[in-house]
This record gives C-alpha cells, structure tokens and sequence, in this order.
C-alpha cells in the first residue's frame, strides 16, 4: 500500500475500530457469560425449591414407596434433555426410619450440606451446583417420629452445566459483529477520506507551486501564503516553510552560480604557468565570468617596490577612450584613499583587453558598479587591492554580491600569492648568492668565482690577484655604538669598498668584516694600486655617530697572485688569508704581500692543522670542557655549557683555532658527534644530574642524519631529554634557516628543549623568537660587559628580560666577568649567569652545593 496520507488515516481508523471491535466483543462476551452465570444460579434456586415444593405438596398427603419412585421417575424424565441434572438424597434419620433406596452416591460437598444443613450454591468448571438441604419443620415431625425440628431430612442436589448455554448464545454475538463490522469499516473509510480530502487538496497545491521553481526568480516568486488547509496544524507548516523561504531567498545562490564558484577554484592551482603568464590567466578568468554574470572590468593595484606599484586593468571587451579615463580615474581615487599606498608616488598602469570582438561604450560605463578586495601582508610586505565591475542591478543582489566577493577574495589570493612567489622566488635567487646585509656577494658565490677565474686564467694564460680584506678595530664600534651602528658601519663601508676597486673586480663579504676581492687579469703592481686605493679610502672614511662623534677603521689587506704564489683555490685563499693576519701583526692599516718564506710557512701551518684535525678524529683526542650556568635564586651550578678543545702533545687547543679548518675539511660534524658522545660518558662517569647546554654547528645542520645520530647517542647512553638544550647561534645559521627549522622542529616534537645563544647579535633575533619554540635565551655578552657603564646595553637587556618574561622564557646572561655586574643582574631579574666570573670551562662538571 502506498505511504499515503489517506491510507495513513484510514489505517489508523482500521486500526481503531478493530481495537474497539475486539474491546467491545470482549466486554460483551464476558458480561453475557456473568449474567448467564447470574441466570443459570437464580434458575437452580428455582428448580431446588420447585422440587421441593412438589416433594413437600406430595409428602403432605402421604406417599408409598411406589409414590417416591414414581416421583424421583418423573423428575429424571423432565430433565433428561436440559442442561439440568437432579439428584436426591435421603437423610440419616429418613433411613433410620424408612431404609435405603438406590440413588447417586454422595460426594464430600454432599455429605456436608447434610451434615450441616446450610444450603450451598457453587460454580466451577463451567457448571452450577445448588445443593438445598430439606430440614424438618413440626408439621413433618407426624411421620418422622425421630427427628426433630430443624433436622436435615434429605438433600436436593441440582447441577447445571450453563457453558453450553452460553456457546449457544455467544454465536449471535459474534454473528451479529460480524454483520455490523462492515459498517465500521466503510465508516472508517469514509471519515478518512473526508479527513484527508481538504488536506490534500491544500498540499496538491502546495506541490504544484515547488514543482514550478525551476530557477532562482521562480523561487523569489515562490509564495504559499493563499493556501488554506482549513487545519491550523497543516496552515502553521505551510506558513513555516513559506517563511523558509523567504529567509533563503536572501542566502540561496542559482546553480550555474555554484557550479561556477566550483569550476573557479579549481582553476584557482598555482603552478608555474600561471606565475609566469598570470595577466592571460584573469583574461580567461574574466571571459568565463561573463558566461554567468555581465563583467565590465578586473583590476588589481599591487606593490612591487618599496616606492612603486603597478596597476592592471582587465578589460572584457575594447573600451572607448573616455571609458578608461574615467576608469583610471576611479584607480587614483582608490590608491588615494587607501593607507596602505601613502607615499606610493610612482605607478603605471597596463591595460589588457579580453575579448576585442567586443566593446564597452560610455554608455555601459553609465550602468557600472564596482566592488573591491585588499590584502596586505607584512611578510613579505606585498599587498594590493582588486576589483571588478558589474551593472548596478548585480551589484545589489545580495546573491550575486556574495559571488562578486567570492571572486574578488580568490583573485586577491591568487594575484596576492603570485607576487609572493615571485618576491620569494627573486629573494632566494638574490640571498643564494648575496649578503643579506651588504648586498655584496656571499662567500659560496666567491669560492664558485675564484674556481672559475683559476680555470678562465689558466686557459687564458693570465694572472690575477686575490684579496683579503679585514677592519681594523671594529669591534669597539659594535661595542661601544651598538650592534645596529656596527651593521649600518658595514653598509657603508661595503660601498666604499666597491667605489674603490675596479669595475671588473669582484667583491664579496667573507663573513663578519672581512671581505674578498677578485682582480681579474691584474698582476702583482695592479693588485697594490688598488689596495693602496681601498685603504687610503677607508682610512678617510668616517660614520658620523648617534653621540655626534665620528668612526673610523684601517684595514689589513692580505694579497695571493695567480698563479705565482699558488695554483688552487684553496692555497690562494689560504695565503692572501694567512698575509691578512700578518698585516695585523704588523701593526695593522698595512698592506701584505707573500715571500717566499711567507708562502712556505702558510702551506706548512694549514698543513699542520689538517694534520692536527684528521690525527685528533682518529684517535679520539676531542676533549669535552663544561662551563658552568649558574642560577641566581640559589647560586648552584645547576647548567653547563658543552664546549670542544682538543688535546695535542698534552695542550688542549680551543675551538676557535681550528674550527674554520675543520669546516672547511668538512669534518666538524664527525668532531661535534665526538664531542657530546664523549661527554655523555662524563655524565655517566660522575652521575652529572644537570642540564647539558650542546651548542649546533651551522655546517653540521647539512648532514642528513645528523640530529639522527644525537638522538641515538642520547638513547645510548640514557641520557633523560630533560637534561638536553640545543643551543642555536642566530648570526651563524641564519643562512641556513630552512635546514635549521626543519632540524629544530623534528628535535623539538621529539622533547628536546632550545636555547638562542648571541641574543641580540643580528637583525633577526626577534624573527628567531618568533618562529621558533625557544626555552632559553642566552643575551650576547657585548650587551652585559658593559651593562653599568652603558645606558643603552642596560636598555637593551631590560627589554630582552622583558620579553623572555612575556613569552616564559628563561633568561643566560653571558660575559659575567665581575661582581657588579652579577648583583645588577639579579635586580633586573635574570635567570642564569655565564661567564669566567661564575665559572672557567673546566673537563669536569663543577657542582657548587
């Protein structure tokens, strides 16, 4: 049967008149059987004392033995075909009197009514069972002589089975329901039907109304307000969904909308074609557009220099030349009531035209709207504005407003992100190859010039010159005005240095303030010349500073030549390196160039520390030394520093005197793998329960399995993560900074903790902080040696404490070299004091109780 409403009412009215049905035949059935019970007691009463009546009438007049069988006869045959049975019995004293005759025999129920002469009427089992004692009255007392008054004489015994009288009658009860049950039925289908028919009719109309929406102006024509179901129930549910309707009017969007929006992410994938032919892109973005909804124009307004921004007018069809006049006047207005471009002073503006079989007249322009996005970002600081235009009716539909700020947001993203990548793109290309903070070449770029100049020279037959270049004295500029003075001192003098040199040569930063520089094609006297140049204008050279004084440097220039004093790259660097140091040793501000001598001894001292190195990695001479950290609360060792020294001849070497060669040899991971195994046998050895500081060497970051092979040392050994901090030099790894995020995070899930060793030292020490989940902060020394001297380090080191404390960062002081400085420390609140006054490295952990 079909789930219908009406075959719904109709079975529900079956379902309740069969109950009632079978209620009411119940109800009756059991009411006729009490009655008859009722009936069929009432007539055994009536047929004991009729007998008796007729027994007594008959005893009255006196009766043989003959009269009572013709009496007990007669009484059989009277009841043989009824429901009836009579049996009776005589008395004890009847048969002291008068002897026994046949009769049925007495059952308990029996004997007691004539022992106690109380009538007894039963029912059970479907019968009725009226048992009337006859006692003696004084009138009978004439012929039984024996008995008294009151005496049972005998018993009337009359049983009635009266189930068969009610299976004669219970039939006409069920054949008349029967009869009558039809009635019910039509009754129950003509209610439903009469029930159904008004709601029915109200949700046919109703159905024929929603089966009219075909698309969104049908369903913004939809109204169900004029049916009437004659039911408020069915009225408040189609006054309920015409409200629906009317609330999804304003949110519902067509299905070509959607299917659009859809297909538009999709095409909304990055990939390189799209980077590099973005402008085609919005053309056919803007073609498929106009398949849904009638688009005028596209633009987008975005940086692309630190003063400049360029704007791209997205045109459907050919405009009229006073259409994009007036367009680009709506950009000026847009760029100037936008902070974002305050002091943007330059822009142009490019047109691109989609479709030139159409155009776009001064008339349609009368019926533009236009709509727009921004997204501005600081890292990298990119950002821009796009917009669309459309005619005045799409504008104000809510449902296609919804579409034009969906677009606008997924263009803005799109354009937003292209010029990220190619900001990224142009940056990594950029920094791959240059100094950050001079914009000179990096020192993996010089060494890849200097091989290639060595092969260009040597096919060529010529000779060229190779300096190094290091300041004299600068590290009191950093002290003494600041690490920011020190990088802008850097700026300056990189620019000196290249109006200095010759336009052909070649000068790169080395690292910190030492500097290279490749002369092509320049002997001996042309490489003087130009030094003579560079240090007579460093020397006249000075950066006025923030007290109103004036710094100044020298420089110590060290000279190799190609190919008179060495023929690979390595021995040229190593001995216009090593004349450099001896330039400072005489004297600096003095120019070197190598002898014969010189050259000897270079190759024999660079020599002997590769020596040095591969003999102390093969015989494990590489000593693990502890500084202690101490905590200023209570004054004990709680922390110590890993430091590298190794043993020669029983001297201990320090790091700092092999560490370049080491990495240069490309051995230093293997000696900071050597280092932390051997000092996690110190740990052990002396039950050190301590935190471990392990310092991360930059160049060992680039070997794929090196935080593999520290945290199987650490599992080796047992030592607990909680008594491990990597420590992160910032102005060491910051060109390694994907390798060094990827490192410090793989070791941070694992549960190891992370310290910034130098804070401060760089112009990405706040970025380092940022990005990584740091847990101490170690504040570079040059700020604390002179904290009670300098106002500006005090500064400096209030802020960092600052900071640490709002990020719940725990604080190193580094450099702590006296008792003044250890007291004002502990008044600004630092966590942990370093330095020779706390303690010296030592190769053994110093624990102070």
């Amino acid at each position: 049967m079909p789930k219908t409403l009406k075959n719904f009412i109709f079975s529900i009215n079956i379902v309740l008149l069969s109950a009632l049905f079978i209620v009411v035949l119940v109800f009756t059935t059991y009411l006729h059987t009490t009655l008859a019970r009722e009936n069929a007691i009432e007539h055994a009463n009536s047929v004991s004392n009729q007998i008796f009546s007729s027994m007594y009438q008959v005893m009255k007049k006196g009766w043989s033995r003959e009269d009572l069988n013709d009496f007990m006869h007669s009484i059989k045959e009277n009841f043989d075909d009824s429901f009836y049975s009579v049996d009776i019995y005589r008395g004890e004293k009847i048969e002291e009197l008068f002897g026994r005759v046949p009769e049925s025999p007495k059952d308990a129920l029996a004997r007691s009514v004539l022992q106690s002469g109380e009538k007894v009427t039963i029912s059970e089992m479907g019968e009725i069972r009226n048992l009337l004692p006859l006692n003696a009255r004084q009138e009978c007392l004439s012929c039984h002589v024996n008995a008294s008054v009151g005496d049972t004489l005998g018993l009337i015994d009359v049983k009635q089975n009266f189930m068969e009288v009610i299976k004669e009658t219970i039939l006409d009860y069920v054949y008349f329901f029967l009869i009558v049950l039809p009635i019910f039925v039509l009754a129950a289908y003509a209610s439903s039907r009469f029930t159904t028919s008004k709601i029915t009719q109200a949700l046919k109309l109703f159905n024929k109304k929603v089966q009219s929406i075909n698309s969104m102006q049908d369903f913004k024509e939809f109204d169900s307000t004029d049916i009437d179901s004659r039911f408020d129930e069915i009225n408040a549910i189609i006054l309920n969904v015409n409200e629906l309707a009317q609330k999804l009017k304003a949110i519902a969007v067509d299905k070509d909308l959607l299917e659009f929006e859809v297909q538009l992410l999709d095409k909304f994938i990055i990939t390189s074609e799209v980077v590099q032919d973005w402008r085609d892109f919005i053309n056919e973005l803007l073609i498929d557009i106009n398949k849904i909804m009638p688009t005028y124009t596209l633009m987008t307004i975005f940086r692309i220099g630190d003063d400049q921004f360029e704007v791209d007018i997205f045109w459907y069809g050919v405009p009229d030349a006073d259409v994009k006049v007036r367009f680009e006047e709506y950009v000026r207005e847009s760029v100037q009531s936008s902070n974002h471009f305050l002091g943007y002073t330059d822009y142009s503006v490019r047109h691109n035209v989609s479709d030139y079989n159409c155009c776009i007249t001064a008339r349609d322009y009368g019926n533009f709207a236009y709509r727009t996005k921004s997204l501005f970002l600081d890292t990298p600081k990119i950002g821009g504005i796009v917009g669309l235009s459309v005619q005045s009716e799409m504008a104000t539909d809510p449902i296609k407003h919804i579409v034009i700020d969906s677009i606008l947001t997924t263009m803005a993203n799109l354009v937003g992100s292209v010029k990220a990548i190619n900001k990224y793109t142009n940056d990594l290309e950029y920094y791959a190859a240059h100094d950050p903070l001079t914009g000179l070449f990096n020192q993996r770029v010089f060494v890849d010039f200097l091989e290639y100049e060595i092969k260009r020279a040597d096919a060529h037959g010529y000779e060229f010159a190779l300096m190094v270049i290091d300041c004299d004295n600068f590290k009191p500029i950093n002290d003494r005005y600041g690490h920011a003075f020190g990088d802008l001192y850097l700026q300056e003098f990189s620019r000196v240095l290249e109006k200095s040199k010759r336009n052909e040569d070649i000068l790169s930063r080395y690292g910190g303030d030492e500097f290279t520089l490749i002369l092509p094609e320049c002997g001996l006297e042309g490489a003087l010349a130009v030094a003579h140049n560079i240090a007579r204008s460093i020397e006249d050279f000075k950066l006025l500073t923030s007290d109103g004084s004036h710094a100044g440097v020298t420089v110590s220039i060290g000279i190799s030549i190609y190919p008179e004093h060495a023929k690979t790259q390595k021995e040229l660097f190593v001995i216009a390196d090593g004349m450099m140091y001896k330039a400072k040793e005489d004297g600096k501000n003095s120019i070197r160039v190598p002898s014969g001598d010189d050259i000897v001894s270079v190759i024999k001292e660079q020599k002997a520390k590769s020596s040095l190195l591969i003999d102390a990695v093969a015989n494990n001479r590489i000593v693990p030394y502890f500084q202690p950290i101490q905590t200023t609360i209570s004054g004990k060792n709680e922390i110590h520093e890993l430091l590298m020294r190794i043993e020669v001849d029983g001297k201990v070497v320090s790091a700092y005197e092999f560490i370049e060669v080491a990495e240069s040899m490309s051995i230093i991971n293997r000696m900071d793998l050597m280092v932390i195994e051997n000092a996690f046998v110190k740990m052990k050895e002396e039950n050190y329960q301590g935190i471990l500081f392990i310092n991360l060497s930059p160049k060992s970051l680039i070997v794929g399995n090196y935080a593999d092979s520290i945290t199987q040392l650490i599992r080796q050994y047992d030592i607990s993560k909680d008594h491990i901090v990597f420590e992160i030099t910032e102005r060491e790894t910051v060109k390694n900074f994907s390798l060094l995020e990827k490192f410090v995070m793989n070791l941070k899930i694992a549960g190891y903790k992370f310290a910034i060793d130098d804070f401060g030292s760089g112009f990405s020490s706040f970025h380092y902080i940022k990005k990584f989940p740091i847990d101490y902060l170690k504040i570079d020394g040059e700020f604390i040696m002179n904290i009670n001297k300098d106002k500006k380090d005090k500064a400096f080191v209030h802020s960092i404490l600052t900071l640490a404390k709002e990020l719940n960062v725990k604080t190193v002081a580094e450099y702590v070299e006296n008792e003044e400085i250890v007291k004002t420390l502990k008044e600004m609140g630092v966590d942990y004091l370093q330095g020779f006054h706390i303690g010296r490295p030592k190769n053994t952990f110093t624990i102070l109780e």
